[in-house]
C-alpha cells in the first residue's frame, strides 16, 4: 500500500496502508470521544461509525466468521500502577487466559519488571503513548513522537517490542489521527464493554462487575478494564469463570483480520 504524504510526518517510520495519496491535512480532525450502547441482549454493541473503522484498521469487537465460535477480548488500560497488575497476572495465568495491556511510557518506566513479566507470561502489550494526550490536539509530528517514542522506550527497557495495538487515550481520535496511528502500522482499539472502574475512589463494586459481564457480555466483545480497579481484581476470576461456564473462549487481539 502507498503511504500517505504529509511533508510534516517525514522519518516517522510510517508503515504505509493507504491506497490514496494524500496528505493528513487532507483528512478531518474534528475531535470525536469514543462512545457505544449497550445491549442487554447478549448482541454486539451499537457504536459511533461515522467514520468508517474498518477503513483504518480500528476495531471496537470483532465476531469470527465460525458463530459457533464464542469469543472474548480482554484488555487493560495501565496510566499507573495502584498495587493490583501483580495479582490480575496471577489470575489470568491460573485460569490461563492472554489479555492485552496497554501502557503509557510513565507506566513502563516507573513498573519494568511488570511490563516484562507481561510479555513473558505471553500477554500483548499495547501503546498507549508517552504522555497519555488527546490524539487530535496534537501535531503529526507530536503524535509520531508519542506512539514511536512509547513503543522506543519499551523496547530499550525491557527487551521486548511493543505489540501493534494502539488505544487512544481517553477514547479520543480523528479522521486523521486514525490514518495516522495505521500508517505507524497499529490497529486502533476502541471496545464494546465497560463501566466506570477508573476511580480509584468510587469503585463499583465486585459484584457489580460481575453483574455487569453477566448482563452485557456479547460475542466478540473486546472489554476494557482498569489495572488501577480493587473491584476489576476482586471480581476478574470470577467473571473468567462465568465467562468460560457459558461457553466463551478468551482470544488474543491478533486474531484481529489485517
Amino acid at each position: 500500500m502507498v503511504c500517505l504524504l504529509a511533508v510534516s510526518t517525514a522519518g516517522c517510520g510510517k508503515q504505509n496502508k493507504s491506497e490514496s495519496v494524500m496528505s493528513y491535512s487532507d483528512l478531518s480532525n474534528e475531535k470525536k470521544a469514543w462512545w457505544f450502547k449497550r445491549n442487554d441482549n447478549h448482541e454486539p454493541s451499537g457504536a459511533d461509525m461515522s467514520i468508517p473503522l474498518e477503513d483504518y484498521d480500528a476495531w471496537y469487537y470483532y465476531q469470527p466468521e465460525d458463530k459457533e465460535d464464542k469469543v472474548l477480548y480482554l484488555t487493560f488500560d495501565c496510566g499507573y500502577e495502584n498495587g493490583y497488575t501483580e495479582e490480575i497476572l496471577d489470575i489470568l495465568e491460573r485460569q490461563n487466559v492472554q489479555a492485552c495491556f496497554f501502557v503509557t511510557k510513565t507506566y513502563i518506566r516507573d513498573n519494568p519488571d511488570i511490563v516484562k513479566r507481561m510479555k513473558e507470561e505471553g500477554h500483548l502489550v499495547g501503546n498507549h503513548t508517552i504522555t497519555h494526550p488527546s490524539m487530535p490536539d496534537k501535531s503529526d509530528e507530536e503524535l509520531c513522537e508519542e506512539i514511536n517514542g512509547c513503543a522506543d522506550y519499551m523496547e530499550e527497557i525491557t527487551g521486548f517490542k511493543m505489540d501493534p495495538f494502539l488505544r487512544p487515550p481517553c477514547g479520543e481520535y480523528s479522521q486523521r489521527t486514525l490514518a495516522l496511528t495505521q500508517d505507524l502500522g497499529y490497529k486502533t482499539i476502541f471496545w464494546s464493554m465497560a463501566y466506570l472502574d477508573y476511580d480509584v475512589n468510587n469503585q463499583p463494586g465486585c459484584e457489580y462487575v460481575i453483574n455487569h459481564f453477566d448482563k452485557y457480555h456479547h460475542n466478540g466483545a473486546i472489554i476494557l478494564m482498569h489495572n488501577v480497579s480493587l473491584s476489576n481484581t476482586q471480581a476478574l476470576e470470577t467473571v473468567i469463570t462465568n465467562m468460560k461456564a457459558a461457553g466463551y473462549r478468551f482470544g488474543s487481539l491478533e486474531e484481529l483480520p489485517d
